[in-house]
């Protein structure tokens, strides 16, 4: 993924709100198969970390990302925005 590309999805995902939350579970395999889920509908999720959560955002985003197949698009804060593109609902284009 190229910084523009990168770019251009962090806009999208500015005005998400995020659709899952991990707590202090941290990442079980519910979470993982929840984030998949959420791929089915849509190729851009937005995730808030909650602070009772006491593992690295950062860390959670790339283990999401490897379980899933999905790319890390960024981790600012608390929030992780993962890219996937989708083969059946493509709805976004990236910039090449």
């Amino acid at each position: 993924m190229t910084s523009k590309q990168r770019s251009y999805l962090k806009s999208l995902a500015s005005n998400l709100e995020p659709v899952l939350q991990i707590g202090k579970a941290s990442l079980t395999p519910e979470m993982t198969e929840a984030v998949s889920e959420a791929f089915n509908t849509r190729e851009l999720v937005k995730i808030s970390v909650l602070k009772n959560c006491l593992d690295d955002p950062k860390a959670v985003a790339e283990a999401l990302a490897g379980r899933t197949r999905s790319q890390v698009v960024q981790v600012i804060g608390r929030k992780i925005i993962l890219y996937k593109e989708s083969k059946e609902h493509k709805k976004i284009i990236l910039p090449q």
